[in-house]
C-alpha cells in the first residue's frame, strides 16, 4: 500500500514540533582548549575525552512541558469545546508560557492534531501487532477480522477524553486537520483493501474492487466509535468492537454468525494486510485511529 508521504512534522497537517536550531558561535566565544594538554576550563574533561552529551535535564523538561500541553488541552476541548478553547487558556491553565507553546507546536490546529495523532497511531498499531501473531496470520478471515478489529477497538477506547478529541472534536475543524484525517484514511483504506484482496485469495471472499466499500466502512468506524464517546455508559467497547465486525464481514460478504469466538484463530492459507510498518513511522506523534471520515 502507499506509505504516508511525510511525516507530519513537514505535511500540511504538521504537528508543529520545533526543531532545535544551530548556527555559528557567538562573537567572542572562548575556543576550547584542544591539544594544550589541560582540561577543558569547568568541563573537568581532558582533550581526547568525549563531549558530554547533550543536555538531557532540558530535554526531559521540555518533554514535560508538551506533555502538560496536550493533557491540558484534552481537558479543555472535552469540557469547553474546541472552537471555543483558546491558546492563551490552555498556556494558562497548563502554566506555561505563550512562546514555550509556539515552541512545542504551530498554532491549536497543530496541537488537536497531535492529540489526533496519538489515538490514529495506538489503533493501527494494535492492529498491527495483531498481524505480528502467526496464528493470526494464518486465521481465516472471519477470527483475523474479529482480532484485528477488537485490538483497535480496545486501543481507541483506552481513554474516553482522547476518543472523543479523535473521532468528534477533529470533525470540520479546519483544512489543516482534514488533510491529516485524510492522510489516515488513506492509510486505513489501503489497510483494509489489502485484507479483502486476502480473503479474495482464499476464497472467502467475491473478487471486486473494495475501494468505496472499505471508504464506507471507514466511514462506519468513525460514526460508531464517535457515538460509543458520547454514551460510554450505554454499552461497552466489547458491543461496540462486535458491531464494527458484523459490518466488515458484511462489506467482504461473509456473515458473522460463525466469527471464531474470544482468543480463536485458525485456518489455513497465507496472505496479509499491504500495509507497510513504515506507512505508521511517517506518521508524526508516538501514539494512533481511524478518524478521518465525518461524524
Amino acid at each position: 500500500m502507499d506509505p504516508v508521504r511525510k511525516s507530519a512534522d513537514t505535511s500540511p497537517a504538521g504537528t508543529g514540533r520545533s526543531h532545535a536550531r544551530t548556527g555559528p558561535p557567538s562573537a567572542g566565544a572562548r575556543p576550547t582548549s584542544a591539544g594544550t594538554g589541560t582540561p577543558s576550563a569547568g568541563t573537568g574533561q581532558s582533550p581526547g575525552d568525549t563531549p558530554p552529551a547533550p543536555d538531557r535535564t532540558s530535554q526531559a523538561r521540555r518533554a514535560r512541558r508538551r506533555e502538560r500541553l496536550l493533557t491540558t488541552a484534552t481537558e479543555l476541548f472535552i469540557a469547553r469545546g474546541y472552537p471555543a478553547t483558546s491558546i492563551e487558556r490552555i498556556c494558562v491553565t497548563a502554566r506555561v508560557s505563550i512562546r514555550a507553546f509556539y515552541e512545542e507546536f504551530e498554532g491549536r490546529e497543530a496541537l488537536l492534531i497531535a492529540l489526533h495523532n496519538d489515538v490514529a497511531r495506538a489503533g493501527m498499531e494494535a492492529a498491527l501487532t495483531v498481524l505480528s501473531d502467526p496464528a493470526t496470520e494464518s486465521a481465516d478471515t472471519r477470527a483475523r477480522i474479529t482480532a484485528l478489529t477488537r485490538a483497535y477497538v480496545d486501543a481507541v477506547t483506552a481513554d474516553p477524553a482522547a476518543t472523543r478529541i479523535a473521532f468528534i472534536e477533529v470533525v470540520g475543524v479546519g483544512r489543516a486537520v482534514e488533510d491529516h484525517r485524510l492522510l489516515w484514511r488513506g492509510l486505513w483504506t489501503d489497510f483494509l483493501i489489502g485484507e479483502a484482496e486476502r480473503a479474495v485469495e482464499r476464497g472467502e471472499a467475491v473478487r471486486r474492487d473494495y475501494a468505496l466499500a472499505m471508504v464506507a466502512l471507514i466511514g462506519a468506524v468513525n460514526e460508531l466509535v464517535g457515538h460509543w464517546a458520547r454514551n460510554t455508559s450505554m454499552f461497552s467497547p466489547l458491543m461496540l468492537a462486535d458491531e464494527l465486525v458484523h459490518h466488515a464481514l458484511a462489506v467482504l460478504g461473509l456473515s458473522a454468525a460463525s466469527a471464531a469466538p474470544d482468543g480463536a484463530v485458525g485456518g489455513g492459507g497465507g496472505g496479509g494486510s499491504g500495509v507497510p510498518m513504515e506507512g505508521v513511522a511517517h506518521m508524526d506523534g508516538a501514539r494512533g485511529g481511524l478518524a478521518d471520515e465525518g461524524e
